[in-house]
């Protein structure tokens, strides 16, 4: 897990959430082994820091992101289709 550790941390922060943002336009980025590589990494710093990564608002604010409420999240939540047409 310690490949990230020499990386700056706000570089890989915006690594996720840039990745993370096109997830929908990119579905196979969810079964990437980099992203859930970095995605460890990311939550295990932010556990350093005393973050609930659990909590989405925690989580998203560690990130330095827009901190969305669930309720708001929740409601713009989609269904995708893994079958090919």
């Amino acid at each position: 897990m310690q490949r990230f550790s020499s990386f700056d941390l706000d570089e890989l922060k915006l690594v996720y959430r840039s990745l993370h943002q096109h997830l929908l336009d990119h579905v196979e980025l969810m079964d990437a082994e980099f992203l859930d590589a970095l995605q460890q990494w990311l939550q295990y710093r932010a556990g350093k820091d005393g973050v609930d990564v659990a909590d989405h608002a925690q989580w998203d604010a560690w990130l330095g992101g827009e901190v969305v409420p669930c309720s708001e999240r929740m409601a713009q939540r989609r269904v995708l289709s893994l079958v090919e047409d």
